[in-house]
């Protein structure tokens, strides 16, 4: 495993702390950061298990707007406009309960609008896609014996991608490297979420899912929490950092995992960027 170790160091100072404020009493615990230069795949930082697999989350919809994109289910950024209907998913509150485009779609982590798209592509299309991706195991079944791979494979189900796997994808990404057109991976890029992080601009999926008992319940105290993406810095010619951070949780959070994973990251940014000898 490669590691910079004042990178380590600092992580380890103040991965804690920086969760502890943005979750108050929240018990987490960071199972992997990593970041690569993505212009030359060097390591700049990696700490923890970032070699396990586990759920993308929604960190799938980066590679479904690719997907969605090529087919040309998706247009552009704020095209189609699909419409909530009665029996969607609605827990993510009034966002999911309206006309959705692809913009918002990736703000607001809109399940059903991923279905959508997963229906229209069917699971042979997309396997061949997240197969030449790379993209962690590239299986879209779902949950064994109920063939629901189609409404959630990504969501603690059949799909599972390891840390490595996720900066790997992203460099793909970043660099224009995927099999896909330059059309689907510009339109991407302009769909992910910007967050500013000192002087840097993080562009970045956040990811939950929680795991299910053998009743088919949810395990609400051991949430998965990611957030993925790529980082430039403002004023700078380095090119961009590619980043996956995963965490776990050891009880139930009142913020969803990936936010809380999102927010302590960009909040450890500025110091943690500073270590990346660049």
């Amino acid at each position: 495993m490669h590691r910079l170790l004042l990178a380590c160091a600092l992580l380890a100072a103040t991965a804690s702390h920086s969760l502890a404020a943005s979750a108050a009493a929240e018990d987490v615990d960071v199972t992997c950061t990593i970041m690569l230069d993505a212009a030359t795949g060097k390591v700049l930082v990696e700490e923890g298990d970032c070699a396990t697999r586990t759920t993308p989350a929604s960190t799938f919809k980066i590679p479904l707007a690719l997907i969605g994109y090529d087919t040309k289910f998706l247009k552009d950024e704020t095209t189609p406009v699909l419409a909530y209907q009665k029996g969607d998913p609605d827990w993510g509150g009034a966002n999911w309960l309206r006309d959705t485009n692809p913009t918002d779609w990736l703000r607001y982590s809109v399940v059903w609008y991923s279905q959508r798209i997963t229906r229209d592509l069917g699971r042979d299309t997309l396997e061949r896609y997240a197969r030449a991706f790379q993209y962690g195991n590239a299986d879209l079944s779902g949950d064994p014996g109920f063939d629901n791979g189609l409404e959630r494979a990504w969501i603690a189900s059949s799909l599972q991608i390891s840390p490595r796997e996720q900066v790997a994808f992203l460099r793909g990404l970043v660099n224009g490297t995927l099999p896909v057109g330059a059309e689907a991976i510009e339109k991407t890029r302009r769909i992910v979420e910007r967050r500013d992080a000192g002087d840097w601009t993080l562009h970045g999926k956040t990811g939950a899912a929680f795991p299910r008992r053998a009743d088919r319940s949810f395990d609400y105290a051991h949430g998965w929490g990611w957030y993925v993406g790529w980082a430039e810095q403002k004023g700078h010619a380095d090119g961009a950092v590619v980043f996956a951070r995963l965490i776990r949780t050891r009880e139930q959070t009142k913020t969803s995992p990936g936010v809380l994973t999102r927010d302590a990251l960009i909040a450890q940014w500025p110091a943690l960027s500073r270590t990346l000898g660049r």
